[in-house]
């Protein structure tokens, strides 16, 4: 609305975004689809191959699918553009893009279609086995169409990504809608053309939404049965066993392992880089990670049950649409933060922390409507009848209730914020600088050996989280992977 309201006090044409924003427009178009198709192919096919089959390693490359978590696209970017320069191979354009954004985002599609076959009906794999499909005619015939509305959710929020993504367009010299309307809006002091390039950000992303919806609607499916066993998975032998290994082998390696080569090979080029500085980057990056889960995990929690405790109205709708920040692209949600507050004198540390809470709120809110949907409305009623007052009932049932996919969305959210790079860039107070901003001011400035001791914070935190992770994807539960399409 704050953009609607800005464009329209204008000159009136709200979509005048000029040969340049077609440009951006249109390559940041193609990249949500090729990148969508890359993810949906290759995401499908992992999570099909960690979930319904049984060959070696399968439960270390299962967590290795984690991985590409931990490592932004803009610092797998930038270690392709320092190796290339260093074998005369010039990175940039629409193919290296598509390849770098589809590897970061790939763990959204594994870990979406892995729990959608994993609670696949059994009696309809049953059926399959027995009427003599093996597994490459079940898994086209009766898996991968219950799967469907997962794929579509993973390709959605892989959209929504890569419209929002800026440090890796960047780098690799492909203009799209996000670093176009960063460029009219600081470096062209043209805050119309900003507003109409992130409406058309914005016009992208109701498609997203639009098409990932109604394709859950038309792809409905009943699951029979309850969740798919690992001993009655499909038992892959011989070439089989080795090219699932080898496809499951990909993210990681790549998305761990280039970043460590790259390391090895420019240690002679590190830069003795200030340990005070460093500190002080790192403080704020953890600072701005932990307040920014614990802002968004409460926003969460505070939504959830008041969309349980409200009755269907105008309140239930207005909760609704601010739970959507996650769709809407960091650097639109700048510009119109900061056209909302930034006359009214709000500091720029409050508005970043308003950002983050904003944008990452539904990271959590999925996996907590899922745990309050499988408590039944009784219990609270038996509790109103004992004399419990609402505050007992959310001390005593819903937030031990909660507990697990609170801090499930806590990890995911802290993840998310210490590699956040467009918010951060945008809406930061002068001369506070985070990891993830030193790392792509460093590439930016071609000095990729400065760049190796925060990009190596980055991973370890990155790391560090995604481990704590594994646990609490390891339980399967298809409420907590909501969290993530959120």
């Amino acid at each position: 609305m704050a953009l609607l309201g800005f464009s329209l006090s204008g000159d009136g044409n709200l979509l005048s975004i000029g040969t340049d924003g077609a440009e951006q427009f249109s390559n940041t178009v193609f990249l949500v689809l090729f990148v969508g198709m890359g993810v949906a192919v290759l995401g499908t096919a992992i999570g099909w191959l960690t979930a319904s089959c049984r060959f070696p390693g399968r439960p270390l490359l299962t967590f290795g699918q984690l991985l590409p978590l931990a490592t932004p696209a803009y610092l797998q970017a930038a270690v392709l553009l320092d190796l290339g320069s260093r074998e005369g191979t010039q990175i940039y354009g629409l193919g290296w893009c598509v390849a770098v954004l589809t590897l970061a985002n790939l763990p959204y599609v594994v870990l979406l279609t892995r729990d959608s076959f994993r609670l696949s009906g059994r009696r309809q794999l049953e059926a399959a086995r027995s009427l003599g499909l093996g597994p490459w005619r079940s898994f086209l015939r009766v898996s991968l169409p219950m799967a469907i509305p997962a794929v579509a959710a993973g390709v959605a929020l892989t959209g929504m990504e890569v419209i929002n993504e800026f440090g890796a367009v960047e780098l690799l010299s492909l203009p799209t809608l996000s670093t176009g309307l960063l460029e009219r809006w600081q470096g062209e002091d043209d805050p119309q053309g900003a507003v109409a390039l992130a409406l058309m950000a914005l016009m992208v992303v109701a498609v997203l939404i639009i098409a990932e919806r109604w394709q859950r609607r038309r792809s409905r499916r009943w699951d029979m049965g309850g969740p798919t066993d690992s001993v009655e998975g499909w038992d892959l032998q011989g070439w089989r066993a080795l090219s699932a290994q080898l496809l499951c082998l990909i993210p990681p390696c790549i998305s761990l392992g280039l970043p460590l080569v790259w390391l090895l090979r420019s240690l002679d080029q590190l830069r003795n880089e200030s340990l005070t500085e460093l500190l002080t980057l790192s403080t704020h990056s953890l600072t701005l990670a932990l307040l920014g889960a614990v802002i968004a995990t409460s926003m969460a929690v505070i939504f959830s049950i008041g969309n349980r405790w409200t009755a269907p109205g105008v309140l239930k709708r207005l909760m609704f649409t601010a739970s959507l920040g996650y769709a809407v692209p960091g650097t639109v949600l700048a510009i119109a933060m900061l056209l909302l507050f930034a006359p009214l004198g709000v500091p720029p540390m409050l508005l970043l922390l308003f950002g983050y809470g904003n944008r990452f709120i539904a990271v959590a809110k999925g996996g907590l409507d899922a745990g309050l949907e499988r408590l039944p409305p009784s219990v609270e009623e038996a509790a109103t009848s004992l004399g419990e007052k609402w505050p007992g009932i959310l001390r005593r049932i819903h937030l031990p209730l909660l507990r697990s996919p609170m801090i499930l969305g806590g990890l995911l959210i802290f993840v998310d914020t210490v590699k956040e790079l467009p918010l951060t860039f945008a809406l930061r107070p002068f001369d506070f600088d985070t990891l993830a901003v030193r790392v792509f001011q460093y590439a930016g400035d071609e000095r990729l050996g400065a760049a190796i001791a925060p990009a190596l914070l980055i991973m370890l935190l990155g790391l560090a989280a995604t481990v704590l992770l594994v646990p609490r994807l390891g339980n399967g539960s298809a409420g907590e992977s909501s969290t993530l399409a959120g």
